[in-house]
């Protein structure tokens, strides 16, 4: 992404401006070809750049690498220096990277759900799925939030899942409670709780903050064992980037909101 190509683009036509933080992959790059396809100019970020890179020639038009580790405060900054340099401003911050764990690649999902159970979960492996899904998303807004303040107006969405609901995985009667543990499902809804403080805080400013779930997505996060198609699942978050989904609902789901 060259200095006087995205700036000479944004002066000619002012289009919004979007990053999607892991977006080289999955729901991510499904995400930013939707947002491209909108007109934004989008910012596809990938840990290694040249994942970056590759997602680009593939989405098309109105798209730009950016390297970003949501684990890494310098990358991080980078990043942020770099979008303002380039943009000034931020419009959309969609926070996607994510993992689902940290151990064998080959463990089928049942056994990551249950390898996350709070009696037998490890907790080195509970550190390093929250420092991307948590403590990475956060760092990330941050750094991310003195340019959403430029924007006219300004969105950020947080990848969640319904299997952060507490209120649903409290139900005995709810069929998918057995899934819920402390390595993933925990981390998701320690993302809502990110999410419900950030809008308190920010309810009188220029941003709306959401917390999207896609729904059950076949991605490498779950070995593709998920119901749904990329394209499906990218739906929810594209309406909550967009600004479509109930403007009263903070925590949404594919077919309209869930409970805490």
């Amino acid at each position: 992404m060259s200095n006087s190509e995205s700036t000479n683009s944004v002066q000619k036509t002012e289009k919004k401006v979007a990053l999607i933080t892991g977006a080289n992959r999955g729901i991510g790059q499904q995400v930013a070809k939707e947002l491209a396809g909108h007109g934004f100019i989008v910012l596809v970020g990938s840990r290694k750049l040249e994942n970056a890179i590759e997602a680009v020639s593939e989405i098309g038009e109105n798209a730009y690498p950016i390297a970003i580790d949501v684990t890494n405060k310098e990358s991080i900054l980078k990043a942020a220096n770099q979008v303002n340099t380039e943009f000034g401003r931020l419009d959309v911050l969609v926070n996607n990277a994510g993992v689902s764990h940290a151990g064998s690649s080959e463990r089928s999902l049942e056994e990551i759900l249950a390898s996350g159970k709070a009696s037998v979960a490890d907790i080195d492996e509970m550190r390093a799925v929250w420092e991307t899904n948590v403590f990475g998303l956060l760092a990330v807004t941050q750094a991310f939030l003195p340019l959403l303040h430029k924007a006219p107006s300004a969105r950020i969405v947080n990848l969640s899942s319904g299997m952060a609901s507490l209120n649903l995985n409290a139900d005995p009667e709810y069929p998918y409670r057995g899934g819920f543990n402390v390595v993933y499902g925990a981390g998701k809804t320690a993302v809502n709780a990110i999410t419900l403080a950030l809008s308190i805080e920010l309810e009188s400013s220029n941003i709306r903050v959401e917390a999207a779930s896609p729904g059950f997505a076949a991605t490498a996060m779950n070995n593709f064992q998920g119901t749904e198609t990329v394209e499906e699942a990218s739906r929810n978050i594209v309406r909550a980037a967009l600004g479509e989904n109930d403007p009263s609902v903070l925590f949404s789901a594919p077919e309209g909101s869930f409970p805490w």
